[in-house]
């Protein structure tokens, strides 16, 4: 493979490795009258072979290169005969590692040994599956001649084997949703699964959040801080304060709305950062008195939960990576692998294989229609070209536009609500519509939120279908925009958030409040606007998909109309449906600190969310003309999820080192910030692991260490070379051993039909 010379083009990628070099293909065989020869010395079949022929040519090639130099001649000679020596060498150590393939009868080996050389055998035979089920349930149960403690070891090994394959297929069972999952992949294809997936991913990552959150903060709380005594004197003022604030929330409200806006009742439970104190709790277990650092806690489970999520994102980013990158390396294979490859074994109903037959085809289907957009992009005209660059730019402009203006448009709802409502607070009397008016005056900005984040994104499909995109990239590009959109509706909200809760607080400040016309606990006000906001995506979702999306169905399947076919035809629109998830997973980050029970609320939220999407995807929609894959889908939603994960951390950030705390409420009053807990717990550490963590911020720990990453990059890089090299190498050798084995099956042919013309004329 080597001789083909420095000056041979480097093959790309859209080749592969079905072109592994013109010599390969340039095969000769033996004519009949060296069968003869090769039946009284076998051993030169081997110099035959397509893989020796290469190498052979590549050797004549360099000999006639340099024919003019005597010496250069001798010395190729030379070379030639000591790789036809080589050549006899291999043959033979080739057939001296056939014979000691073969099983040794002389040594005495067990008959589990040999069961499981049997059982890789029946592997490799291309027989049936149900033969090969057969065969191999037969060698398992033969009797085993063993004796004593390998007899045991034996059973053990087998039982142990046998309850490991029975719970695995247990769990499977009673795994959540799996048959709606089954249901879902047969009727629209692996990518639409993929999002159904990555909603039951997001489910579990709520339900482990909540978990932590729950046992480390709220039961400790509930068991030893539930009646909330406090100690108002003249000297504890931050006792004074949380009493006064508890008073206030005391109110003779409809507890329905309290339930809906997180005010009242609701506001003095565990739901809400202000239940939770600032004191050190105490418990007695065998007479011996043991505390409970509540602040603590908080923070450092705040910040534990966080990192949890981002590790589990990079995670599944990577997995999602290598799953693109093998799909990529198979892309010139992809309908071997589909056809040949993409069948499940396992299914033993009728329903299950009629499902399975729908998504293969659903994948074949999309791997045609990639390839016919990508011949339609390579024949346009340059005038053409130019047509779309300008209809692109001016999209785009149009884009911007709609962006800005609803950030603005959020901005100014938030501040004319939040006027109006100081206007109700101020007017103590309040009629029943006056309630009302301060109830919609209170979910203005979550429903205009909301209401921006369903026509907007129509917008930008109608936009979009002017710039001439191919169908995986439209689904990207929109997805980018509609990212945009949600993101920057949550910007602006965080904004309008911080100038409402922010100000400058002087020193020796008696008042419970940090400044005027700041909220009293304002921690437990940005819970409630998150709360509130959830709460109306999720109503939002229940009257879209039960009500009117439901009747457009309706329409669209019961009345032979077009007008109703074309308002009441729906497709699950991908995208849309991942950023409907992605959004309330940053509503729940951004809102769990202020808020620390929002993560049971979102896990709930997703629980319900997955039957609302499975009804508007069976029932509300037909399948998409638009064929998503899974291992592109499931990366593209983890990316998208890793940028909303860092818009909704780095606010929680900036809240917790630079803004002040409440002083009526939560667990770090009296704090100039949360972040200088930690540095007062720092502090009070060990002087050691003081020493240590100073070492590790100087510049004499990191520059070392940034050395060795760099040293460590280089090595990996070079190992990924030099395996990528590798590859290339063994995906040619593959090719030759193809090759080999169909000349030795054209020669075995050719052998049995000379015999049998032997023994034809011998009778």
């Amino acid at each position: 493979m080597s001789g083909g010379g420095g000056n041979r083009k480097k093959a790309t990628r859209s080749q592969g490795w079905e072109e592994a070099g013109s010599e390969f293909y340039q095969e000769s065989y033996p004519v009949n009258a060296e069968i003869e020869v090769l039946q009284r010395d076998p051993k030169h079949l081997a110099t035959l072979l397509p893989s020796k022929q290469t190498r052979a040519a590549a050797t004549i090639r360099v000999r006639t290169n340099d024919s003019r130099n005597n010496r250069t001649m001798r010395r190729h000679t030379a070379s030639r005969s000591r790789r036809e020596s080589t050549v006899h060498r291999r043959t033979s150590n080739v057939s001296d590692v056939q014979v000691s393939m073969l099983p040794d009868l002389s040594e005495m080996r067990t008959n589990e040994e040999t069961a499981w050389e049997e059982v890789m055998e029946i592997k490799s035979m291309p027989i049936p599956m149900a033969q090969k089920k057969e065969r191999k349930a037969k060698i398992l149960h033969e009797p085993v001649r063993l004796q004593g403690y390998e007899e045991f070891k034996w059973k053990r090994r087998k039982m142990w084997g046998q309850f490991q394959t029975r719970l695995k297929e247990s769990v499977q069972k009673m795994e959540l949703w799996r048959g709606a999952l089954k249901h879902i992949e047969g009727n629209y294809g692996t990518g639409v699964v993929a999002f159904f997936l990555f909603l039951k991913w997001l489910f579990v990552l709520n339900l482990i959040t909540f978990l932590f959150i729950f046992l480390f903060v709220t039961l400790p709380v509930v068991l030893l801080d539930w009646d909330k005594v406090t100690d108002c004197t003249e000297t504890n003022f931050t006792a004074c304060c949380s009493e006064k604030y508890f008073n206030s929330s005391l109110s003779d409200s409809n507890i329905a709305l309290d339930l809906v806006q997180g005010t009242g009742v609701l506001e003095r439970t565990v739901l809400f950062y202000g239940f939770y104190s600032d004191s050190i709790l105490a418990y007695k277990t065998g007479g011996i008195t043991m505390y409970y650092d509540l602040p603590l806690a908080y923070i450092l489970i705040t910040i534990l939960y966080l990192l949890l999520s981002l590790c589990a994102i990079l995670r599944s980013s990577a997995k999602g990576f290598k799953e693109r990158l093998v799909e990529g390396e198979g892309q010139f294979y992809q309908y071997c692998n589909m056809v040949f490859g993409g069948w499940d074994f396992c299914i033993h109903n009728e329903k299950s294989a009629k499902m399975k037959h729908q998504a293969i085809y659903s994948e074949i289907k999309a791997a045609l229609e990639t390839e016919k957009l990508e011949e339609e992009r390579q024949s346009r005209t340059r005038n053409e070209w130019y047509k779309i660059i300008f209809s692109r730019v001016i999209v785009n402009i149009i884009v911007l536009a709609i962006l800005a203006g609803s950030g603005c448009g959020i901005f100014l709802v938030f501040t004319y609500s939040n006027e109006q409502l100081q206007s109700f607070i101020t007017n103590s009397t309040s009629t029943g519509g006056e309630s009302f008016q301060q109830l919609l005056f209170e979910f203005l900005p979550a429903i205009t939120i909301v209401c921006l984040n369903l026509i907007v994104p129509f917008l930008f499909k109608l936009l979009i279908g002017f710039e001439k995109y191919t169908p995986m990239f439209v689904v990207r590009f929109t997805l980018i925009r509609t990212v945009f959109l949600r993101l920057a509706s949550l910007i602006v909200l965080y904004a309008s958030l911080l100038t409402q809760i922010s100000c400058d607080v002087e020193d020796g400040d008696l008042s419970c409040t940090n400044c005027d016309n700041v909220p009293v606990c304002w921690e437990t006000f940005v819970g409630q606007q998150i709360y509130k906001l959830l709460l109306t995506d999720l109503g939002v979702h229940i009257v879209l998909t039960f009500v009117i999306n439901f009747a457009r169905s309706l329409l669209a399947s019961h009345v032979n109309n077009k007008f109703f076919a074309f308002i009441g035809e729906q497709t699950f629109d991908l995208p849309k449906h991942a950023l409907d998830i992605v959004y309330t997973q940053t509503l729940c980050w951004f809102g769990m600190f202020y808020a620390p029970l929002l993560s049971l609320m979102a896990t709930v939220i997703f629980f319900l969310l997955f039957y609302i999407k499975k009804f508007a995807c069976l029932i509300n929609c037909r399948p998409s003309t638009v064929i998503y894959r899974a291992s592109r889908s499931n990366s593209l939603f983890m990316v998208v999820l890793l940028v909303s994960y860092v818009v909704a951390v780095l606010p929680i950030a900036y809240s917790v080192s630079e803004l002040v705390p409440s002083k009526s409420c939560g667990p770090f009053q009296n704090k100039e910030s949360v972040w200088s807990l930690i540095v007062d717990t720092f502090m009070q550490a060990p002087m050691w692991i003081q020493n240590i963590i100073f070492f590790v911020s100087t510049a004499g720990f990191a520059i070392p260490v940034f050395i060795v990453l760099l040293l460590l990059l280089y090595y990996y890089t070079a190992v990924n070379s030099a395996n990528r090299h590798m590859v290339t190498v063994l995906k040619n050798q593959l090719v030759l051993e193809g090759h080999d084995k169909q000349f030795l099956l054209d020669r075995l042919s050719l052998f049995i039909r000379q015999e049998g013309q032997k023994r034809d004329r011998g009778s």
